[in-house]
């Protein structure tokens, strides 16, 4: 892949934590092609060729410009067209029937859902590619993302919408969820610096226990949770059936994975 290169249009704030992950990751600098419109600074400091005569015939092309600049920057490497290169766009709500339209129909493309933590090495990207797609080319996406966090693979391409409302939306809800405990606590009486500092503590340790244990996340629940104890106080109003975290997450899944379908135009 290096010795071809990889292409990069845009880098944002995703794009961003996409190229520092490869460049920590081993990816050679001189292999990488940025075009970014306005570089940050940080980009100004790496060896990359940013805004620059592109490689005649790149190994991977990242799309990681937003949905509604898209047919312009695939304008600039749609003449890579040749089947030999590999096109992956993050670009939400852009399916692979709109990417072939421009890109060509035998050209292997994939889209990839990924999520803000990313930026840290503890992401999750969803993945579907078109029929083009190889083995080599399913190895080299998913090397790609595993160096950002997980990878998953999807069976159907409508899948991603409901991606979106769970992985791609859902840092929001924790992070909400969050602002939420934290504003609790104050409620009852803690200093606003200590009770935020207990919410994010105690949201990154569950998340980092449910991680390594073995247990599922009910079992976890349930192994914290005395008979008639406090947790169980609490839990008795976050599930109640009507009012509690399951009627309340599945409406807002169901609203970001609609909006999502309707930006796709699924």
């Amino acid at each position: 892949m290096t010795s071809r290169g990889l292409i990069l249009l845009g880098c944002g704030k995703m794009g961003t934590a996409m190229l520092s992950r490869w460049l920590k990751y081993g990816l050679s600098p001189s292999s990488i092609w940025v075009y970014d419109p306005k570089p940050t600074e940080w980009l100004h400091d790496q060896d990359v060729h940013l805004n620059s005569v592109l490689p005649d015939n790149p190994a991977i092309v990242v799309i990681a410009v937003k949905p509604q600049t898209i047919t312009v920057a695939l304008q600039s490497v749609n003449h890579f067209d040749n089947g030999t290169t590999l096109f992956i766009s993050i670009a939400a709500g852009t399916s692979i029937t709109e990417l072939e339209s421009s890109l060509g129909a035998h050209t292997p493309i994939i889209r990839a859902m990924p999520n803000t933590p990313c930026s840290v090495g503890y992401g999750i990207t969803a993945l579907y590619g078109n029929t083009n797609i190889t083995k080599s080319n399913a190895k080299q996406a998913t090397k790609l993302f595993d160096t950002v966090g997980h990878t998953v693979w999807l069976n159907e391409e409508s899948e991603m919408s409901a991606v979106t409302g769970v992985s791609g939306s859902g840092p929001a809800y924790v992070f909400l969820l969050i602002e939420a405990l934290a504003s609790a606590g104050e409620t009852q009486g803690l200093p606003s610096n200590l009770a935020m500092q207990l919410a994010k503590a105690t949201v990154t340790g569950a998340g980092a226990l449910v991680q390594q244990a073995c247990e599922s996340p009910a079992e976890l629940r349930i192994n914290v949770t005395s008979p008639n104890g406090t947790t169980q106080a609490a839990l008795d109003i976050l599930m109640d059936k009507n009012k509690g975290m399951f009627p309340l997450l599945n409406k807002a899944v169901e609203a970001a994975t609609d909006r999502s379908r309707e930006l796709s135009n699924e």
